[in-house]
């Protein structure tokens, strides 16, 4: 892929492909089943709340970029989605399932991405999602990317490339709160003593 999907883009691609596997006898989704998979407060980070026309603009813009399909039925008049990144993207069951939990969630640790992708794909183990991540983070054009380490965080972050580059911040290390608190007091003390010498 060689553009940049938007974060309404990434959450309705992210929905599809969770409502695909998980709710298979509902897929694919009409424009209105879409919105609230999209602003669902489950499994959701943020939690959105999109309306119609944002969403059916997302996805008009993703089938553009062809990575969703507008199905027309004969016996329903309304229209349906359905995303077709196995075949863009060339990805199969435990890939979609990784990027479906970064679309939906965020950076998110090896042990975050398991639990969280239960319901998509049954990763055997640690090992099994490390290797998954691996492949796309080496895929070209890379799907992922694995996030320096944070100030107080023993684990590492896995985050998707769909949006371009991961924008990181490096929060500012913070004085300990030992150091924090002897300063507070280094600083009432020079205060008391400025408000005695008044009285001297």
């Amino acid at each position: 892929m060689n553009h940049t999907l938007s974060d309404v883009e990434i959450r309705v691609l992210g929905s599809l492909v969770e409502k695909e596997i998980t709710t298979p006898d509902y897929y694919p989704l009409s424009l209105n089943a879409l919105v609230a998979a999209c602003n669902q407060s489950s499994n959701r980070n943020p939690v959105t709340h999109f309306d119609e026309e944002t969403v059916a603009r997302a996805a008009d813009t993703l089938r553009e970029r062809k990575l969703v399909h507008l199905v027309d039925r004969f016996e329903s008049r309304v229209s349906k989605y359905r995303h077709v990144l196995y075949e863009t993207m060339n990805l199969g069951r435990p890939a979609i399932a990784v990027m479906c939990v970064l679309m939906l969630r965020g950076p998110q640790t090896t042990g975050e991405i398991r639990t969280r992708s239960a319901r998509l794909y049954d990763f055997g183990s640690l090992d099994q999602v490390e290797t998954t991540l691996n492949s796309l983070i080496s895929s070209e054009p890379p799907l992922v990317v694995r996030l320096p380490r944070q100030v107080g965080q023993k684990e590492v972050r896995y985050a998707h490339l769909l949006s371009g580059e991961v924008k990181f911040t490096e929060p500012e290390p913070e004085l300990d709160r030992l150091g924090k608190l002897e300063k507070e007091v280094e600083d009432l003390k020079q205060q008391f003593e400025q408000f005695r010498k008044q009285f001297e």
